[in-house]
């Protein structure tokens, strides 16, 4: 039974999909103006291993995430260096598709982008202006919040104590100073024509069309990071009451943001780590790991010891693998993937699940993996130890970093690697320490981990 701490509800609530065995997961995604920095990444990382465990726990999983390809901060950014909007976003999208995949990221099923659903979009906001939950000054469109009385839901927040959000320009036409554009009257950069004159569409409209796209109607979980609580999603909930009825998903989860002492990461403050640099300096697998190893809501606090620790923690388990790997390699020649069911392994499988059903609690689920090591490394040390065994903790262990995300690729030894490594472990056999010395080098300049 998976367990999800609803943010609408502020609780932990069993997980009951819409349709059985199916899930429904949207993800807020980037605005597209620049490269991902690891503050980007967290939710892409931690959405990306909930879809994984739901897929492994037997689910058929839809998973989408959007790119906001028109923005003030596109525009903007896009006058800068004197080229159109869409060639600066298209620009970006290619650059984070090629940072999901250094992530090793599932594809996901769709990422759909504002400039493709205009039309959806501008029908939507129509609709909201028909149910008069919605008002025209001067060709700009505002949502009328005093209609909603649940808005504020999920930050909490009644409307005497919201303020603008940061995307909302302030205008003293509104009714209300915390009704947000739904649709920007501007013949300034990219924009369309409407009911309401040329424009453009307002942040908080576009990912309640998009997300409603994938199924017609309510969706199991809308996702992405704590700081879009408010306005962001609260705004999103809104209109979907006003439109449907429906507060667009069942569940709502929020990933905690990183930050340096105290201090949320921003290209606004100038204290961005860019994730590529980070992903290429450690690898993917240690950057998951440090993702990861702290639980989704909390805020996770960057230092250059921790990702050094993240990478030493790392490469016990890389270590270990590639040991039960090569064993399998040298020994048997047989690396295939075997059923589980010798019972202390049961045990830690039985642990893994627990912790990813609880609210995927994914440092408990990595801890489950370190038990793993333990035995797999005295294992190894048995010479005496069944193969059948061995490919059962393989299998496990293969489980386990599939779902994280950490996966190992590991080649298999051509003839004459394996015939090199074959001669150093007969000279250690024979105490021909100078020969083995020698050979080990060769076997390390060949990139070949034994």
């Amino acid at each position: 039974m998976i367990k999800i701490y609803n943010s609408l509800s502020n609780k932990i609530e069993e997980f009951k999909p819409i349709i059985k065995n199916n899930v429904i997961l949207y993800v807020c995604g980037p605005t597209v103006y620049d490269y991902m920095h690891i503050g980007n990444s967290r939710p892409v990382v931690f959405f990306d291993t909930v879809a994984r465990f739901f897929k492994y726990s037997g689910f058929n999983v839809t998973f989408v995430s959007n790119f906001t390809d028109i923005d003030d901060k596109i525009i903007n950014r896009a006058k800068e260096k004197n080229i159109s909007e869409e060639e600066l976003s298209q620009k970006f999208i290619k650059e984070i598709n090629k940072t999901y995949k250094k992530l090793n990221c599932l594809q996901h099923d769709a990422n759909p982008t504002v400039s493709e659903n205009i039309d959806n979009i501008i029908n939507f906001i129509d609709l909201l202006v028909k149910k008069d939950n919605a008002y025209v000054i001067n060709g700009d469109v505002y949502f009328d919040v005093a209609k909603i009385k649940e808005y504020g839901i999920l930050s909490g927040q009644s409307i005497e104590k919201l303020i603008v959000g940061s995307r909302i320009e302030k205008n003293l036409n509104k009714k209300n100073p915390v009704d947000f554009t739904l649709w920007k009257a501007t013949t300034e950069g990219i924009n369309w024509d409407s009911p309401w004159g040329k424009g453009r569409p307002g942040w908080h409209t576009e990912c309640v069309v998009m997300s409603r796209n994938i199924s017609g109607g309510l969706i199991d979980i809308h996702g992405g990071g704590s700081d879009l609580k408010f306005p962001h999603h609260d705004n999103e909930i809104a209109q979907s009451i006003a439109a449907y009825n429906n507060k667009i998903a069942n569940y709502w989860m929020h990933n905690g943001r990183i930050d340096f002492s105290g201090e949320k990461m921003s290209k606004s403050l100038g204290n961005v780590i860019w994730a590529n640099e980070t992903i290429d300096k450690v690898g993917y697998q240690a950057y998951r790991f440090l993702m990861l190893n702290v639980p989704y809501r909390q805020p996770l606090s960057f230092r250059e010891d921790l990702l050094e620790q993240a990478v030493i923690d790392f490469e016990k388990i890389n270590r270990a693998f590639i040991s039960l790997f090569r064993k399998l390699e040298f020994e048997y020649n047989d690396v295939n993937i075997k059923e589980v069911k010798e019972l202390v392994l049961l045990e830690i499988k039985k642990e893994f699940i627990a912790a990813m059903e609880d609210d995927f609690n994914t440092p408990n689920a990595i801890t489950s993996v370190f038990k793993l090591i333990k035995i797999t490394n005295k294992l190894l040390r048995n010479k005496n130890i069944s193969k059948d065994l061995l490919k059962e903790i393989y299998c496990l262990f293969s489980e386990f970093l599939w779902v994280l995300g950490m996966e190992i690729k590991i080649n298999k030894l051509t003839t004459d690697e394996m015939k090199l490594v074959q001669s150093w472990k007969q000279a250690r056999s024979n105490k021909d320490f100078t020969k083995a010395d020698n050979l080990r080098d060769e076997i390390t300049k060949k990139g070949i981990f034994i």
